[in-house]
């Protein structure tokens, strides 16, 4: 009961600040929005990114090792290019001898990914990204066919010229149709569509299957040449059930030393790239976004801390006969003190709730706009709260402490 008369007269003192002392009021409370919006804008776009981030991440596989020319770490201005310059490209016969000899490896595939020109009839789209893979591709990536399918083991073998569009380019290239069966040019060359990619939406890392074309390597040996090292050759190799990557890293280790014919004292020439590395990059670069949002927003949370003292410290001025009779008339010390504490709180958390007002109103407004979702989460609205709560608590700890100190005859005389 003494609980709840004290918020109910809190809920009343402070309302009437508000309203008596509009500007000094809205003034003050500026400071707490402003921080708690810069604090939270910052955390959620971070996560919002980061979630997207990992998703793109996620599709290339967690368990799967990218056997490439050039090693995905140490980029920057330092990263010794001159080293991997000269190393040999993955090949299709590697590939053969991963799938006879790697004991960890539930599956493995080819490939080599290009952009080029898309048409159909009249219609052409420009800069597609044509993926051309061997058949075990859809058991080592991650993606759906919505309509059709994908192509059979003979098709792979032989080199059918038969081929997987995304979503995107289905509806742009075939609108109010289905593609399956119609034939597109990709490169010139005539390639049957037999299925189409469930549509993802975009990836912040890019490679989408929305607007991509998959075809067997076989056939696109006619097309291109797949050794080239602007094509980038890779070699997919996904881990069996119980064995890790890096139990799966040693052992493709091992065989690409013997297969290469390295001596025991010679680097390798060859890298063995996985996800977590660029897990692992994010990871540092989202700390570093993080310290600075509590930097950018604990200013203007400083001066909204400031604000709701100054509130509180001319509350207690216009209120100090109403102590004096309060306490007069029985009022405990912590009875004074928890009144004026649980208005600063009050006060701090109406403008906390303006804050994440602002963010979740621009989450709505700009999440369409940037090619990506941005949701406002519930650990960063409780986040928001606590923080405006604890500004709260601190910045009315000292004028509600002197209230509650003040002798009550001094207090009415005050009047």
């Amino acid at each position: 009961m003494v609980f709840w008369s004290l918020f109910k007269e809190s809920i009343v003192f402070a309302l009437q600040a508000l309203v008596s002392n509009k500007l000094r009021s809205i003034l003050s409370l500026l400071g707490i929005t402003i921080g708690i919006f810069a604090v939270i804008m910052v955390f959620t776009i971070v996560d919002s990114l980061e979630q997207n981030l990992r998703k793109s991440v996620q599709s290339l596989g967690d368990d799967v090792v990218f056997i490439e020319k050039w090693p995905w770490e140490g980029g920057g201005p330092g990263y010794p290019w001159w080293k991997y310059l000269n190393r040999p490209l993955p090949n299709y016969k590697e590939l053969d001898y991963i799938l006879e000899n790697c004991d960890g490896a539930q599956s493995a595939a080819f490939n080599v990914a290009g952009n080029t020109t898309v048409k159909y009839q009249s219609s052409s789209i420009e800069n597609v990204s044509v993926i051309c893979a061997s058949h075990q591709y859809d058991r080592v990536k991650n993606f759906e066919i919505a309509e059709g399918r994908y192509f059979t083991e003979i098709e792979s073998a032989s080199g059918r010229p038969v081929g997987v569009i995304g979503d995107v380019l289905a509806k742009a290239l075939f609108p109010n149709q289905s593609p399956i069966g119609k034939t597109i040019k990709v490169r010139g060359a005539k390639v049957m569509v037999i299925g189409v990619f469930k549509k993802e939406g975009e990836s912040i890392l890019g490679g989408s299957p929305d607007t991509q074309v998959l075809i067997p390597v076989n056939y696109a040996r006619s097309l291109i040449d797949i050794n080239d090292d602007d094509l980038n050759p890779q070699i997919l190799v996904r881990a069996k059930p119980g064995i890790t990557n890096d139990e799966l890293i040693s052992e493709l280790t091992g065989l690409m030393r013997s297969r290469r014919r390295l001596s025991p004292l010679e680097d390798p020439d060859f890298a063995l790239n996985q996800t977590s590395i660029i897990s692992n990059v994010f990871d540092d670069l989202f700390n570093v976004v993080g310290v600075a949002g509590w930097i950018i927003g604990g200013f203007s949370i400083l001066v909204g801390g400031f604000g709701i003292a100054n509130i509180m410290f001319v509350s207690v001025k216009e209120r100090t006969n109403i102590i004096g009779i309060q306490k007069s008339l029985g009022a405990r010390n912590y009875f004074i003190l928890m009144q004026f504490l649980f208005e600063s709180v009050f006060l701090s958390v109406i403008g906390g709730m303006f804050g994440l007002l602002i963010v979740y109103l621009l989450t709505l407004l700009v999440g369409d706009s940037v090619g990506m979702e941005i949701t406002l989460t519930k650990s960063n609205v409780i986040l928001g709260f606590t923080i405006s709560i604890l500004i709260g608590v601190v910045s009315g700890f000292v004028p509600a402490y002197g209230a509650s100190q003040l002798d009550p005859v001094e207090a009415i005389r005050s009047s």
